[in-house]
């Protein structure tokens, strides 16, 4: 029943939806990777259940009692002077019953020189943003279907221009113990602005994700797959270096195919080793690696690695994420277990 429920929602979501989904939202942000596990998987994995309490940002059903007393803490580099952070804790009470999780998101876009309209210089801006999230879960009696939501409060400073907004992630996971299967689906980011930049009210970036995972039986190795971006069909556009000339000098626009399109909803990773001390992982993101692809060149984006090590009560997580030759992404992650 419940896979069957994911694909009819898959079904009437792509059929309502038919633009892009580039610059038309605020807040982007709470988008980005929030682990350098996730990183390594491509991004967006939503079946994770195990004491990993990163993978709340992007399910909160996934809270649970093996989260009980970690910390994780993570930081990254992304563009120039870009810089990116996360934190996650959960606390389980009442006979391991309930969990709860808090989590914040932040991100510093550095320093920036500024020219009025003459183009003359001006003072120097910063900008930054940073996301409060607090979740919780809840096991449906009898099942193994587990449900949870997150709510968020969030803060952005662009120069001198200010906004607050609030959002809700909710999300469920069933778990199939016979198959070793993680069915997925979460929405994330319904919201609105409470006070806006310039008395202009703007969207948040709703989006729905969901997955699938399963650790083989006699091979030590878990893939995931992740299907982005539901909400809507059309995640492409027409590349103009990809059009084509015609002999009288007019350009046809380059045309999207069915299966390309549909592939960028798609997102693969593969766990080895997912239950020992040391981990290894990789994962492939169709729509950046088509988006960021060169003409006659290959550069490899899309692809990402990484790896964890467990030491007694702490691990490590590193994950390198291939975006363009000019520029790519490292994370850098530490869970604390505090039991």
């Amino acid at each position: 029943m419940f896979k069957k429920l994911l694909l009819y929602l898959f079904l009437l979501i792509c059929a309502a939806s038919h633009s892009q989904i580039g610059g038309k939202y605020t807040y982007q942000f709470l988008n980005l990777v929030t682990s350098p596990r996730q990183a390594a998987l491509g991004g967006k994995v939503v079946t994770i259940y195990d004491d990993d309490v990163n993978q709340v940002h992007f399910n909160p059903a996934t809270i649970n009692a093996e989260m009980d007393n970690h910390l994780a803490l993570n930081y990254g580099s992304y563009f120039k002077e870009v810089t990116y952070g996360t934190a996650s804790y959960a606390y389980t009470y009442d006979r391991h019953i309930n969990t709860f999780q808090a989590g914040v998101n932040y991100v510093n876009y550095g320093s920036f020189e500024g020219y009025d309209e003459n183009g003359q210089s001006t003072s120097s801006f910063t900008g930054s943003e940073i996301a409060l999230s607090f979740g919780y879960a809840y096991n449906i009696p009898y099942t193994n279907i587990h449900v949870g939501a997150s709510a968020k409060l969030i803060s952005s400073s662009l120069e001198s221009y200010h906004s607050f907004g609030g959002a809700l992630d909710i999300g469920a996971l069933f778990i199939d113990e016979k198959n070793d299967v993680n069915w997925a689906l979460a929405i994330r980011n319904i919201g609105t602005q409470f006070s806006t930049y310039n008395d202009v009210n703007e969207k948040l970036p709703l989006e729905i994700i969901a997955g699938v995972s399963q650790e083989l039986e006699n091979v030590p190795i878990r893939w995931h797959l992740t299907l982005e971006n539901l909400q809507q069909w059309n995640l492409s556009f027409s590349n103009p270096e990809r059009g084509e000339s015609s002999l009288d000098g007019e350009v046809k626009a380059e045309k999207v195919s069915f299966v390309n399109n549909a592939l960028r909803h798609a997102i693969i990773g593969v766990e080895l080793f997912p239950k020992k001390a040391f981990n290894l992982r990789i994962g492939y993101n169709f729509r950046r690696a088509e988006e960021l692809r060169l003409l006659e060149q290959r550069n490899f984006s899309g692809v990402s690695l990484g790896f964890g090590l467990k030491m007694n009560k702490l691990k490590f997580n590193y994950s390198y994420s291939r975006y363009t030759l000019a520029g790519n992404t490292s994370l850098f992650g530490l869970t604390v277990n505090f039991q």
